[in-house]
Protein backbone atom coordinates (compact mmCIF):
# COMPACT_ATOMS: atom_id res chain seq x y z
CA UNK A 1 0.00 0.00 0.00
CA UNK A 2 1.04 3.60 -0.52
CA UNK A 3 3.39 5.21 2.02
CA UNK A 4 3.61 8.95 2.44
CA UNK A 5 6.69 10.76 1.14
CA UNK A 6 8.42 13.59 2.99
CA UNK A 7 6.43 16.00 0.83
CA UNK A 8 3.15 14.33 1.79
CA UNK A 9 3.99 14.44 5.47
CA UNK A 10 5.01 18.10 5.38
CA UNK A 11 1.91 19.04 3.41
CA UNK A 12 -0.50 17.36 5.85
CA UNK A 13 1.27 18.84 8.90
CA UNK A 14 1.02 22.30 7.38
CA UNK A 15 -2.72 21.84 6.84
CA UNK A 16 -3.13 20.74 10.46
CA UNK A 17 -1.26 23.81 11.69
CA UNK A 18 -3.43 26.08 9.54
CA UNK A 19 -6.60 24.53 10.86
CA UNK A 20 -5.41 24.69 14.46
CA UNK A 21 -5.02 28.45 14.06
CA UNK A 22 -8.46 28.70 12.46
CA UNK A 23 -10.06 26.76 15.33
CA UNK A 24 -8.40 29.06 17.87
CA UNK A 25 -9.82 32.07 16.03
CA UNK A 26 -13.29 30.50 16.06
CA UNK A 27 -13.06 29.73 19.77
CA UNK A 28 -11.95 33.25 20.70
CA UNK A 29 -14.68 34.80 18.56
CA UNK A 30 -12.43 36.22 15.86
CA UNK A 31 -14.29 34.08 13.31
CA UNK A 32 -18.05 33.79 13.16
CA UNK A 33 -19.65 30.40 12.42
CA UNK A 34 -20.49 31.66 8.94
CA UNK A 35 -16.84 32.59 8.33
CA UNK A 36 -15.58 29.38 9.91
CA UNK A 37 -17.89 27.04 8.00
CA UNK A 38 -15.96 26.86 4.67
CA UNK A 39 -12.70 26.43 6.58
CA UNK A 40 -13.93 23.51 8.66
CA UNK A 41 -15.56 21.83 5.66
CA UNK A 42 -12.23 21.94 3.83
CA UNK A 43 -10.95 19.79 6.68
CA UNK A 44 -13.84 17.33 6.82
CA UNK A 45 -15.58 18.82 9.84
CA UNK A 46 -19.39 19.00 9.77
CA UNK A 47 -21.85 20.40 12.30
CA UNK A 48 -24.53 17.74 12.75
CA UNK A 49 -27.68 17.54 14.86
CA UNK A 50 -26.00 17.10 18.23
CA UNK A 51 -22.29 17.72 17.76
CA UNK A 52 -19.51 18.13 15.24
CA UNK A 53 -18.73 15.17 12.99
CA UNK A 54 -15.28 14.56 11.54
CA UNK A 55 -15.06 12.56 8.32
CA UNK A 56 -11.65 10.96 7.84
CA UNK A 57 -10.45 9.90 4.40
CA UNK A 58 -9.55 6.27 3.78
CA UNK A 59 -8.37 6.53 0.17
CA UNK A 60 -9.80 3.68 -1.95
CA UNK A 61 -10.66 1.97 1.34
CA UNK A 62 -7.16 0.72 2.16
CA UNK A 63 -5.76 0.75 5.72
CA UNK A 64 -2.80 -0.71 7.55
CA UNK A 65 -3.10 -2.25 11.01
CA UNK A 66 -1.21 0.74 12.45
CA UNK A 67 -3.73 3.12 10.94
CA UNK A 68 -6.67 1.09 12.23
CA UNK A 69 -5.18 1.10 15.74
CA UNK A 70 -4.82 4.87 15.53
CA UNK A 71 -8.49 5.18 14.60
CA UNK A 72 -9.28 3.07 17.66
CA UNK A 73 -7.21 5.36 19.85
CA UNK A 74 -8.96 8.44 18.44
CA UNK A 75 -12.37 6.86 19.08
CA UNK A 76 -11.50 6.22 22.72
CA UNK A 77 -9.66 9.42 23.50
CA UNK A 78 -11.74 12.02 21.68
CA UNK A 79 -15.05 10.37 20.80
CA UNK A 80 -17.41 7.87 22.45
CA UNK A 81 -15.39 4.73 21.83
CA UNK A 82 -16.53 3.85 18.31
CA UNK A 83 -16.37 4.96 14.69
CA UNK A 84 -18.77 4.69 11.78
CA UNK A 85 -17.53 3.33 8.43
CA UNK A 86 -19.33 4.88 5.47
CA UNK A 87 -20.40 4.08 1.93
CA UNK A 88 -17.55 6.30 0.66
CA UNK A 89 -15.03 3.97 2.35
CA UNK A 90 -14.35 6.63 4.99
CA UNK A 91 -14.76 6.68 8.76
CA UNK A 92 -16.77 9.25 10.70
CA UNK A 93 -16.39 10.27 14.32
CA UNK A 94 -19.70 11.65 15.51
CA UNK A 95 -18.87 13.31 18.83
CA UNK A 96 -15.58 15.26 18.77
CA UNK A 97 -15.40 18.66 20.42
CA UNK A 98 -14.14 21.52 18.30
CA UNK A 99 -11.14 22.19 20.51
CA UNK A 100 -9.96 18.59 20.10
CA UNK A 101 -10.21 18.37 16.31
CA UNK A 102 -6.71 19.75 15.56
CA UNK A 103 -5.25 17.16 17.94
CA UNK A 104 -7.23 14.45 16.14
CA UNK A 105 -5.89 15.65 12.80
CA UNK A 106 -2.37 15.65 14.24
CA UNK A 107 -2.86 12.05 15.40
CA UNK A 108 -4.08 11.11 11.93
CA UNK A 109 -1.04 12.75 10.36
CA UNK A 110 1.16 10.57 12.58
CA UNK A 111 -0.01 7.53 10.59
CA UNK A 112 -0.36 9.07 7.13
CA UNK A 113 -4.05 9.98 7.27
CA UNK A 114 -6.09 13.16 6.99
CA UNK A 115 -9.58 14.58 6.43
CA UNK A 116 -8.78 16.78 3.41
CA UNK A 117 -11.46 16.92 0.70
CA UNK A 118 -13.91 14.72 2.56
CA UNK A 119 -16.29 17.63 2.12
CA UNK A 120 -16.77 20.62 -0.14
CA UNK A 121 -17.38 21.12 -3.85
CA UNK A 122 -14.27 19.30 -4.90
CA UNK A 123 -13.09 15.81 -5.81
CA UNK A 124 -14.01 13.62 -2.84
CA UNK A 125 -12.37 10.40 -1.67
CA UNK A 126 -11.64 8.23 -4.72
CA UNK A 127 -13.23 4.84 -4.09
CA UNK A 128 -12.31 1.42 -5.46
CA UNK A 129 -13.20 -2.26 -5.40
CA UNK A 130 -12.68 -3.46 -1.82
CA UNK A 131 -11.26 -6.75 -3.16
CA UNK A 132 -8.65 -4.90 -5.22
CA UNK A 133 -5.32 -6.65 -5.60
CA UNK A 134 -6.74 -9.95 -4.37
CA UNK A 135 -9.81 -11.02 -6.33
CA UNK A 136 -9.78 -13.92 -8.74
CA UNK A 137 -11.65 -11.96 -11.44
CA UNK A 138 -9.41 -8.90 -11.52
CA UNK A 139 -7.92 -7.49 -14.73
CA UNK A 140 -5.55 -5.25 -12.75
CA UNK A 141 -5.35 -3.64 -9.32
CA UNK A 142 -7.26 -0.34 -9.52
CA UNK A 143 -5.69 1.19 -6.41
CA UNK A 144 -2.53 2.64 -8.05
CA UNK A 145 -4.78 4.61 -10.39
CA UNK A 146 -6.98 5.71 -7.51
CA UNK A 147 -3.86 6.88 -5.67
CA UNK A 148 -2.67 8.75 -8.76
CA UNK A 149 -6.05 10.47 -8.96
CA UNK A 150 -5.92 11.26 -5.23
CA UNK A 151 -2.55 12.96 -5.55
CA UNK A 152 -3.58 14.84 -8.69
CA UNK A 153 -6.90 16.06 -7.27
CA UNK A 154 -5.77 17.05 -3.77
CA UNK A 155 -5.76 20.86 -3.67
CA UNK A 156 -5.81 21.00 -7.48
CA UNK A 157 -6.05 24.78 -7.98
CA UNK A 158 -8.57 24.57 -10.83
CA UNK A 159 -10.99 22.19 -9.13
CA UNK A 160 -11.34 23.36 -5.53
CA UNK A 161 -14.61 25.23 -6.15
CA UNK A 162 -16.56 23.06 -8.55
CA UNK A 163 -20.30 23.58 -9.04
CA UNK A 164 -20.90 20.66 -6.67
CA UNK A 165 -19.08 17.75 -5.01
CA UNK A 166 -17.47 15.29 -7.40
CA UNK A 167 -17.05 11.54 -6.99
CA UNK A 168 -14.81 9.09 -8.83
CA UNK A 169 -14.96 5.29 -8.53
CA UNK A 170 -12.52 2.77 -10.02
CA UNK A 171 -12.88 -0.98 -10.55
CA UNK A 172 -10.30 -3.44 -11.83
CA UNK A 173 -12.72 -6.30 -12.48
CA UNK A 174 -15.61 -6.87 -14.88
CA UNK A 175 -17.74 -7.71 -11.83
CA UNK A 176 -18.29 -4.22 -10.47
CA UNK A 177 -18.03 -4.11 -6.67
CA UNK A 178 -17.40 -0.33 -6.58
CA UNK A 179 -20.77 0.84 -8.01
CA UNK A 180 -18.87 2.93 -10.54
CA UNK A 181 -21.96 3.86 -12.57
CA UNK A 182 -23.36 5.80 -9.62
CA UNK A 183 -20.35 8.12 -9.74
CA UNK A 184 -19.66 11.37 -11.60
CA UNK A 185 -16.81 9.47 -13.25
CA UNK A 186 -16.68 5.68 -13.26
CA UNK A 187 -13.52 3.96 -14.46
CA UNK A 188 -13.36 0.30 -15.44
CA UNK A 189 -9.93 -1.18 -16.08
CA UNK A 190 -9.83 -3.36 -19.18
CA UNK A 191 -7.48 -4.50 -21.94
CA UNK A 192 -7.72 -3.72 -25.63
CA UNK A 193 -7.32 -6.31 -28.40
CA UNK A 194 -3.54 -6.02 -28.13
CA UNK A 195 -3.61 -6.63 -24.38
CA UNK A 196 -2.77 -3.05 -23.38
CA UNK A 197 -4.33 -1.68 -20.20
CA UNK A 198 -6.78 1.17 -20.31
CA UNK A 199 -10.17 2.32 -19.09
CA UNK A 200 -13.79 2.30 -20.10
CA UNK A 201 -15.02 5.69 -18.88
CA UNK A 202 -18.53 6.44 -17.64
CA UNK A 203 -19.82 9.89 -16.69
CA UNK A 204 -22.92 11.42 -15.18
CA UNK A 205 -23.90 8.91 -12.57
CA UNK A 206 -25.27 9.82 -9.18
CA UNK A 207 -28.05 9.04 -6.74
CA UNK A 208 -29.75 11.62 -4.55
CA UNK A 209 -32.85 13.58 -5.53
CA UNK A 210 -32.35 12.88 -9.27
CA UNK A 211 -30.86 9.38 -9.55
CA UNK A 212 -29.12 8.61 -12.83
CA UNK A 213 -26.95 5.80 -14.15
CA UNK A 214 -23.67 6.95 -15.70
CA UNK A 215 -23.36 6.73 -19.47
CA UNK A 216 -20.36 5.51 -21.43
CA UNK A 217 -18.18 8.40 -22.52
CA UNK A 218 -15.29 6.38 -23.95
CA UNK A 219 -14.98 2.66 -24.63
CA UNK A 220 -11.21 2.68 -24.14
CA UNK A 221 -8.77 5.32 -22.93
CA UNK A 222 -5.13 4.15 -22.75
CA UNK A 223 -3.58 3.97 -19.30
CA UNK A 224 -1.11 6.74 -20.10
CA UNK A 225 -3.95 9.16 -20.90
CA UNK A 226 -5.86 8.73 -17.64
CA UNK A 227 -4.97 12.02 -15.96
CA UNK A 228 -5.36 14.35 -18.96
CA UNK A 229 -8.66 12.67 -19.87
CA UNK A 230 -10.08 12.95 -16.36
CA UNK A 231 -8.82 16.53 -16.19
CA UNK A 232 -10.60 17.27 -19.45
CA UNK A 233 -13.87 15.94 -17.99
CA UNK A 234 -13.47 18.09 -14.87
CA UNK A 235 -12.67 21.18 -16.93
CA UNK A 236 -15.80 20.72 -19.06
CA UNK A 237 -17.95 20.19 -15.97
CA UNK A 238 -16.42 23.21 -14.25
CA UNK A 239 -17.62 25.39 -17.13
CA UNK A 240 -20.97 23.70 -17.86
CA UNK A 241 -22.08 22.79 -14.35
CA UNK A 242 -24.88 24.94 -13.02
CA UNK A 243 -24.17 27.23 -10.09
CA UNK A 244 -27.62 28.82 -9.95
CA UNK A 245 -29.27 25.79 -8.31
CA UNK A 246 -27.37 23.36 -6.09
CA UNK A 247 -29.97 20.68 -6.77
CA UNK A 248 -29.09 20.81 -10.47
CA UNK A 249 -25.36 21.33 -10.12
CA UNK A 250 -24.01 17.79 -10.45
CA UNK A 251 -22.38 16.50 -13.63
CA UNK A 252 -25.32 14.15 -14.20
CA UNK A 253 -27.57 17.17 -14.82
CA UNK A 254 -25.10 18.63 -17.32
CA UNK A 255 -25.02 15.30 -19.15
CA UNK A 256 -28.81 15.14 -19.10
CA UNK A 257 -29.29 18.72 -20.29
CA UNK A 258 -26.62 18.75 -23.02
CA UNK A 259 -26.60 15.09 -24.04
CA UNK A 260 -23.76 12.59 -23.96
CA UNK A 261 -22.73 13.35 -27.56
CA UNK A 262 -22.18 17.03 -26.79
CA UNK A 263 -20.30 16.21 -23.58
CA UNK A 264 -18.11 13.75 -25.50
CA UNK A 265 -17.25 16.34 -28.15
CA UNK A 266 -16.38 18.96 -25.52
CA UNK A 267 -14.27 16.49 -23.54
CA UNK A 268 -12.43 15.34 -26.66
CA UNK A 269 -11.62 18.95 -27.51
CA UNK A 270 -10.42 19.69 -23.99
CA UNK A 271 -8.46 16.42 -23.90
CA UNK A 272 -6.49 17.35 -27.02
CA UNK A 273 -5.39 20.56 -25.29
CA UNK A 274 -4.73 19.06 -21.86
CA UNK A 275 -2.82 16.04 -23.11
CA UNK A 276 -0.22 18.30 -24.70
CA UNK A 277 0.39 19.94 -21.32
CA UNK A 278 1.40 16.68 -19.60
CA UNK A 279 5.14 16.07 -19.80
CA UNK A 280 5.14 12.40 -18.89
CA UNK A 281 5.95 12.90 -15.22
CA UNK A 282 2.56 11.40 -14.41
CA UNK A 283 3.65 8.15 -16.08
CA UNK A 284 6.80 7.98 -13.95
CA UNK A 285 4.76 8.74 -10.86
CA UNK A 286 2.29 5.99 -11.71
CA UNK A 287 5.09 3.43 -12.07
CA UNK A 288 6.46 4.44 -8.66
CA UNK A 289 2.99 4.13 -7.15
CA UNK A 290 2.42 0.71 -8.74
CA UNK A 291 5.55 -0.63 -7.08
CA UNK A 292 4.00 0.09 -3.68
CA UNK A 293 0.93 -1.99 -4.48
CA UNK A 294 2.65 -5.24 -5.36
CA UNK A 295 0.78 -8.27 -4.05
CA UNK A 296 2.45 -9.63 -0.88
CA UNK A 297 4.43 -12.84 -1.05
CA UNK A 298 1.86 -15.52 -0.23
CA UNK A 299 2.67 -18.56 1.91
CA UNK A 300 2.58 -22.08 0.48
CA UNK A 301 1.34 -24.30 3.29
CA UNK A 302 -1.22 -27.05 3.73
CA UNK A 303 -4.90 -26.00 3.74
CA UNK A 304 -5.93 -29.06 5.78
CA UNK A 305 -6.95 -27.06 8.92
CA UNK A 306 -9.53 -25.20 6.85
CA UNK A 307 -11.15 -28.33 5.45
CA UNK A 308 -11.09 -30.01 8.84
CA UNK A 309 -12.88 -27.04 10.43
CA UNK A 310 -15.49 -27.01 7.64
CA UNK A 311 -16.32 -30.67 8.29
CA UNK A 312 -16.35 -30.40 12.07
CA UNK A 313 -17.95 -27.02 12.80
CA UNK A 314 -21.25 -25.96 11.15
CA UNK A 315 -20.91 -22.44 12.55
CA UNK A 316 -17.53 -22.04 10.88
CA UNK A 317 -18.89 -23.54 7.67
CA UNK A 318 -21.81 -21.07 7.59
CA UNK A 319 -19.41 -18.18 8.11
CA UNK A 320 -17.05 -19.46 5.41
CA UNK A 321 -19.91 -19.86 2.94
CA UNK A 322 -21.07 -16.25 3.34
CA UNK A 323 -18.06 -14.20 4.43
CA UNK A 324 -15.27 -15.59 2.23
CA UNK A 325 -14.63 -14.69 -1.40
CA UNK A 326 -12.38 -16.29 -3.99
CA UNK A 327 -8.79 -15.10 -3.98
CA UNK A 328 -6.55 -15.10 -7.04
CA UNK A 329 -4.49 -17.71 -5.18
CA UNK A 330 -6.68 -20.75 -4.39
CA UNK A 331 -4.83 -21.41 -1.12
CA UNK A 332 -5.95 -18.01 0.15
CA UNK A 333 -9.30 -16.34 0.74
CA UNK A 334 -10.66 -12.82 1.02
CA UNK A 335 -12.31 -12.39 4.41
CA UNK A 336 -15.18 -9.95 4.85
CA UNK A 337 -15.79 -9.01 8.48
CA UNK A 338 -19.42 -8.09 8.91
CA UNK A 339 -20.10 -4.90 10.84
CA UNK A 340 -23.79 -5.83 10.84
CA UNK A 341 -24.46 -8.05 13.86
CA UNK A 342 -28.21 -8.46 14.18
CA UNK A 343 -29.72 -5.46 15.91
CA UNK A 344 -26.56 -3.32 15.78
CA UNK A 345 -25.89 -0.07 13.91
CA UNK A 346 -24.62 -0.90 10.39
CA UNK A 347 -21.04 0.20 9.88
CA UNK A 348 -20.19 0.91 13.52
CA UNK A 349 -17.11 -0.63 15.15
CA UNK A 350 -15.88 -0.13 18.69
CA UNK A 351 -12.29 0.75 19.48
CA UNK A 352 -11.72 -2.76 20.83
CA UNK A 353 -13.12 -4.28 17.64
CA UNK A 354 -10.88 -2.05 15.53
CA UNK A 355 -7.87 -3.32 17.45
CA UNK A 356 -8.96 -6.94 16.97
CA UNK A 357 -9.24 -6.38 13.21
CA UNK A 358 -5.84 -4.67 13.18
CA UNK A 359 -4.27 -7.58 15.07
CA UNK A 360 -5.78 -10.12 12.67
CA UNK A 361 -4.57 -8.18 9.64
CA UNK A 362 -1.07 -7.96 11.05
CA UNK A 363 -0.87 -11.61 12.07
CA UNK A 364 -2.74 -13.31 9.24
CA UNK A 365 -3.39 -10.76 6.49
CA UNK A 366 -0.10 -9.15 5.43
CA UNK A 367 -0.99 -6.00 7.34
CA UNK A 368 -3.80 -4.94 4.99
CA UNK A 369 -7.39 -3.98 5.70
CA UNK A 370 -10.05 -2.64 3.37
CA UNK A 371 -13.28 -0.76 3.99
CA UNK A 372 -16.11 -1.62 1.62
CA UNK A 373 -18.81 0.74 0.38
CA UNK A 374 -21.16 -1.79 2.01
CA UNK A 375 -19.81 -0.70 5.42
CA UNK A 376 -17.86 -3.87 6.20
CA UNK A 377 -14.15 -4.52 6.73
CA UNK A 378 -12.07 -6.85 4.57
CA UNK A 379 -8.82 -8.72 5.23
CA UNK A 380 -7.83 -9.46 1.63
CA UNK A 381 -5.03 -12.05 1.86
CA UNK A 382 -5.65 -14.80 4.43
CA UNK A 383 -4.27 -18.32 4.03
CA UNK A 384 -6.99 -20.94 4.33
CA UNK A 385 -5.07 -22.73 7.07
CA UNK A 386 -5.43 -19.61 9.24
CA UNK A 387 -9.16 -19.14 8.74
CA UNK A 388 -10.28 -21.20 11.79
CA UNK A 389 -8.09 -19.05 14.05
CA UNK A 390 -9.37 -15.87 12.42
CA UNK A 391 -12.95 -17.01 12.91
CA UNK A 392 -12.34 -17.81 16.59
CA UNK A 393 -10.89 -14.35 17.20
CA UNK A 394 -13.80 -12.69 15.40
CA UNK A 395 -16.33 -14.66 17.42
CA UNK A 396 -14.74 -13.52 20.66
CA UNK A 397 -15.00 -9.89 19.49
CA UNK A 398 -18.61 -10.11 18.26
CA UNK A 399 -17.47 -9.80 14.64
CA UNK A 400 -18.27 -13.25 13.24
CA UNK A 401 -21.83 -12.68 12.02
CA UNK A 402 -22.29 -14.92 8.96
CA UNK A 403 -24.48 -12.60 6.93
CA UNK A 404 -22.43 -10.93 4.19
CA UNK A 405 -24.70 -10.35 1.20
CA UNK A 406 -27.77 -11.55 3.09
CA UNK A 407 -30.90 -9.75 4.24
CA UNK A 408 -29.34 -8.33 7.43
CA UNK A 409 -26.20 -7.04 5.69
CA UNK A 410 -27.95 -3.71 5.30
CA UNK A 411 -26.43 -0.45 4.14
CA UNK A 412 -27.83 2.43 6.19
CA UNK A 413 -26.89 6.08 6.49
CA UNK A 414 -26.79 7.69 9.97
CA UNK A 415 -30.22 9.19 9.35
CA UNK A 416 -31.98 11.47 11.81
CA UNK A 417 -30.10 10.00 14.77
CA UNK A 418 -27.11 12.10 13.70
CA UNK A 419 -27.50 13.92 10.39
CA UNK A 420 -28.85 17.47 10.18
CA UNK A 421 -30.08 16.84 6.63
CA UNK A 422 -32.06 13.69 7.41
CA UNK A 423 -35.84 13.60 7.35
CA UNK A 424 -36.29 10.17 8.98
CA UNK A 425 -34.38 7.59 10.97
CA UNK A 426 -32.45 4.87 9.15
CA UNK A 427 -30.60 3.02 11.89
CA UNK A 428 -33.64 1.74 13.86
CA UNK A 429 -35.25 0.45 10.65
CA UNK A 430 -32.09 -1.46 9.72
CA UNK A 431 -31.83 -2.85 13.26
CA UNK A 432 -35.44 -4.00 13.32
CA UNK A 433 -35.28 -5.66 9.89
CA UNK A 434 -32.11 -7.54 10.83
CA UNK A 435 -33.54 -8.62 14.18
CA UNK A 436 -36.81 -9.77 12.60
CA UNK A 437 -35.21 -11.99 9.98
CA UNK A 438 -32.77 -13.37 12.51
CA UNK A 439 -35.78 -14.40 14.62
CA UNK A 440 -37.39 -16.03 11.57
CA UNK A 441 -34.15 -17.99 10.87
CA UNK A 442 -34.64 -17.47 7.15
CA UNK A 443 -31.53 -15.50 6.14
CA UNK A 444 -29.62 -18.32 4.53
CA UNK A 445 -32.72 -19.70 2.83
CA UNK A 446 -33.46 -16.25 1.37
CA UNK A 447 -29.92 -15.98 0.02
CA UNK A 448 -28.48 -12.96 -1.73
CA UNK A 449 -30.54 -9.85 -1.01
CA UNK A 450 -29.32 -6.28 -0.73
CA UNK A 451 -31.41 -3.89 1.37
CA UNK A 452 -30.27 -0.27 1.44
CA UNK A 453 -31.78 2.50 3.58
CA UNK A 454 -31.48 6.28 3.32
CA UNK A 455 -32.85 8.82 5.77
CA UNK A 456 -33.36 11.52 3.13
CA UNK A 457 -33.34 12.09 -0.61
CA UNK A 458 -29.57 12.65 -0.63
CA UNK A 459 -29.39 8.83 -0.75
CA UNK A 460 -26.23 8.29 1.32
CA UNK A 461 -27.58 4.79 1.97
CA UNK A 462 -27.66 4.03 -1.79
CA UNK A 463 -31.32 3.00 -1.60
CA UNK A 464 -31.83 3.59 -5.33
CA UNK A 465 -29.57 0.62 -6.17
CA UNK A 466 -30.85 -1.73 -3.47
CA UNK A 467 -32.73 -4.86 -4.48
CA UNK A 468 -35.06 -3.45 -1.85
CA UNK A 469 -34.49 0.24 -1.27
CA UNK A 470 -36.01 2.20 1.61
CA UNK A 471 -36.21 6.00 1.66
CA UNK A 472 -37.25 7.77 4.83
CA UNK A 473 -39.15 11.04 4.38
CA UNK A 474 -41.04 13.53 6.52
CA UNK A 475 -44.77 13.67 5.82
CA UNK A 476 -46.34 16.43 7.90
CA UNK A 477 -43.99 15.71 10.79
CA UNK A 478 -44.40 11.93 10.58
CA UNK A 479 -41.74 9.52 9.31
CA UNK A 480 -42.82 7.83 6.10
CA UNK A 481 -40.84 5.15 4.29
CA UNK A 482 -41.00 4.59 0.54
CA UNK A 483 -39.90 1.27 -0.96
CA UNK A 484 -38.15 0.87 -4.29
CA UNK A 485 -37.70 -2.50 -5.98
CA UNK A 486 -35.25 -4.01 -8.43
CA UNK A 487 -32.29 -1.69 -8.03
CA UNK A 488 -28.81 -3.01 -8.76
CA UNK A 489 -25.37 -1.52 -8.07
CA UNK A 490 -23.27 -3.96 -10.10
CA UNK A 491 -22.03 -3.73 -13.69
CA UNK A 492 -25.73 -3.99 -14.62
CA UNK A 493 -26.63 -0.88 -12.63
CA UNK A 494 -30.35 -0.14 -12.48
CA UNK A 495 -32.28 2.44 -10.48
CA UNK A 496 -35.04 0.75 -8.49
CA UNK A 497 -38.71 1.46 -9.16
CA UNK A 498 -40.88 3.08 -6.51
CA UNK A 499 -43.45 0.49 -5.45
CA UNK A 500 -46.23 2.82 -4.30
CA UNK A 501 -47.36 4.72 -1.19
CA UNK A 502 -45.00 4.85 1.77
CA UNK A 503 -45.29 3.10 5.13
CA UNK A 504 -45.20 4.45 8.66
CA UNK A 505 -42.34 3.57 11.00
CA UNK A 506 -44.54 0.87 12.54
CA UNK A 507 -45.49 -0.56 9.15
CA UNK A 508 -42.17 -0.66 7.31
CA UNK A 509 -40.69 -3.83 8.86
CA UNK A 510 -43.89 -5.89 8.36
CA UNK A 511 -44.02 -4.62 4.78
CA UNK A 512 -40.46 -5.82 4.10
CA UNK A 513 -41.29 -9.14 5.74
CA UNK A 514 -44.32 -9.62 3.47
CA UNK A 515 -42.20 -8.76 0.47
CA UNK A 516 -39.45 -11.24 1.27
CA UNK A 517 -41.79 -14.07 2.27
CA UNK A 518 -43.66 -13.53 -0.98
CA UNK A 519 -40.38 -13.88 -2.88
CA UNK A 520 -39.80 -17.26 -1.23
CA UNK A 521 -43.16 -18.41 -2.56
CA UNK A 522 -42.61 -16.91 -6.02
CA UNK A 523 -39.09 -18.06 -6.86
CA UNK A 524 -38.80 -20.96 -9.27
CA UNK A 525 -35.93 -22.64 -7.41
CA UNK A 526 -33.84 -22.11 -4.26
CA UNK A 527 -31.06 -20.76 -6.50
CA UNK A 528 -33.14 -17.92 -7.95
CA UNK A 529 -32.26 -14.71 -6.11
CA UNK A 530 -34.71 -11.96 -5.20
CA UNK A 531 -33.37 -9.77 -7.99
CA UNK A 532 -33.61 -12.56 -10.55
CA UNK A 533 -37.18 -13.32 -9.51
CA UNK A 534 -38.11 -9.65 -9.73
CA UNK A 535 -36.66 -9.39 -13.24
CA UNK A 536 -38.44 -12.57 -14.34
CA UNK A 537 -41.85 -11.78 -12.87
CA UNK A 538 -41.97 -8.01 -12.93
CA UNK A 539 -43.14 -5.77 -10.14
CA UNK A 540 -46.83 -6.76 -9.97
CA UNK A 541 -46.65 -9.79 -7.61
CA UNK A 542 -44.26 -7.95 -5.31
CA UNK A 543 -46.53 -4.91 -5.15
CA UNK A 544 -49.39 -7.25 -4.31
CA UNK A 545 -47.38 -8.50 -1.35
CA UNK A 546 -46.66 -4.96 -0.19
CA UNK A 547 -50.24 -3.74 -0.60
CA UNK A 548 -52.46 -6.79 0.08
CA UNK A 549 -55.64 -4.71 0.50
CA UNK A 550 -55.25 -3.22 -2.98
CA UNK A 551 -54.61 -6.71 -4.37
CA UNK A 552 -57.77 -8.03 -2.70
CA UNK A 553 -59.74 -5.10 -4.05
CA UNK A 554 -58.66 -5.87 -7.61
CA UNK A 555 -59.48 -9.54 -7.20
CA UNK A 556 -62.93 -8.74 -5.77
CA UNK A 557 -63.65 -6.30 -8.58
CA UNK A 558 -62.72 -8.96 -11.12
Amino acid sequence: MYSYTDFDRAYVRERVAQFRAQVERRLDGSLSEEEFRPLRLMNGLYLQLHAYMLRVAIPYGTLSSRQMRQLAMIAERWDKGYGHFTTRQNIQFNWPTLRDVPDILEALADVGMHAIQTSGNTVRNVTADHFAGASADEVADPRPYAELLRQWSTDHPEFQFLPRKFKIGVTGAPNDRAVIRSHDIGLELRRDDAGALGFRVYVGGGLGRTPMVAQELAAFIPERDLLPYVEAILSVYNLLGRRDNKYKARLKIAVHEHGIATIRALVDEAFAERRAQFSGDDHDLLENIKAQFARPELARTDCAPYWKARRADPVFRAWADTNLAAHADPDHAIVTISLKPHGATPGDATADQMRVMADLAQRYGHDELRISHEQNVIVPHVHRADLPAVHDALKAAGLATANVGLVSDIIACPGMDYCSLATARSIPVAQQIATRFDALKLEHEIGSLKIKISGCINACGHHHVGHIGILGLDRAGVENYQITLGGDGTEDTVIGKRAGPGFSADEIVPAVERLVLSYLDLRDSPDETFLQAFRRLGEAPFKDALYPEQARGRRDAA
